[in-house]
């Protein structure tokens, strides 16, 4: 790979961590409602959207150790 195509790559990867990671923060800032009908579901899904970045985060940070 050219040097090029690297740090194109290494940009991009950094680009999405800190895409993933405000993702996290503002899930985590968010405090459910559980008077608000549905908010069981909402809260639900913003635990497993959050398990899902977290994943994709360890997926890219081993990825970028490994290069």
């Amino acid at each position: 790979m050219t040097m090029a195509i690297q740090d194109d790559k290494a940009l991009q990867s950094k680009q999405m961590l800190c895409d993933l990671y405000e993702l996290i923060a503002a899930l985590d800032r968010r405090v459910p409602q559980l008077e608000r009908s549905g908010e069981m579901q909402i809260a639900q899904e913003a635990a497993e959207l959050r398990e899902r970045a977290l994943s994709l985060i360890h997926k890219i940070e081993g990825t970028a150790a490994k290069e």
